[in-house]
């Protein structure tokens, strides 16, 4: 059976190391969380989910932000509707793509739909004014990292050595939370595992603001997360 692109949500977290990204959430009739939680994800809806930010003054001016999320994130999702409908179109019709051709557009879409995800929870958790890390989270943190603080400092590290993106993340086989680095949208992903805090760091995200000074922008970053929001991605982690 076939998928189409309101029954296939991709979704990934970052790299740990080989190939480690969240398997596809398949819609199913019935009301469910997942499907609540992502009802209004482009790869769901088809069109680009609203920001919830336009600016954020003392980090991301809407001069960096319009262009990342009309350009990047929404030229990620038209990419990923062009490729599903033409796969789509070649399974209805059973006229099959090209070997090579075929290849590289399956490639390609898991790519843009990975793309379109990860920045769809990177502007989502962003927030004009930190809270305080509170709950389940910080907890589930502490535990793993010794503290907040510290768990801070591995973060912004992996976030500086990364290409493409960091993101902590929580594992459903064994409950633990990486921060994880992927240089690329479909490389080194982490099976199943669920993001909670997500950084872009490819150039696009940042250069309109901070030119060459990523480290600023890692660090300036810190002081903008939206701990409700990971706090809420971390107790459906749980569910």
């Amino acid at each position: 059976m076939s998928l189409s692109r309101r029954e296939f949500v991709f979704l990934s977290s970052g790299a740990v190391a080989g190939n480690l990204a969240v398997p596809g959430i398949e819609i199913a009739e019935g009301d469910t969380k997942q499907a609540r939680e992502f009802a209004d994800s482009g790869l769901v809806t088809g069109k680009p989910k609203p920001l919830k930010h336009k600016s954020i003054p003392g980090f991301l001016s809407a001069e960096q932000i319009a262009p990342h999320h009309t350009a990047h994130y929404g030229g990620a999702l038209r990419g990923y509707n062009g490729l599903d409908d033409q796969l789509q179109s070649s399974i209805n019709s059973g006229k099959p793509v090209s070997p090579n051709a075929y290849g590289a557009m399956q490639r390609a879409r898991e790519g843009k739909g990975n793309s379109v995800l990860l920045h769809e929870l990177y502007f989502d958790g962003l927030a004009p004014k930190a809270p305080s890390p509170k709950g389940d989270v910080r907890a589930a943190i502490a535990k793993r990292f010794g503290s907040v603080e510290k768990w801070a400092g591995d973060f912004q590290a992996s976030a500086k050595t990364a290409a493409g993106w960091a993101l902590l993340a929580r594992h459903p086989v064994n409950g633990k939370l990486y921060n994880v680095v992927s240089d690329a949208h479909a490389n080194g992903v982490l099976w199943m595992a669920r993001p909670l805090v997500v950084i872009d760091v490819y150039e696009h995200a940042f250069y309109v603001d901070y030119k060459n000074r990523k480290a600023e922008y890692v660090a300036t970053f810190m002081d903008h997360i939206d701990w409700d929001v990971v706090n809420q991605r971390y107790r459906r982690a749980l569910a």
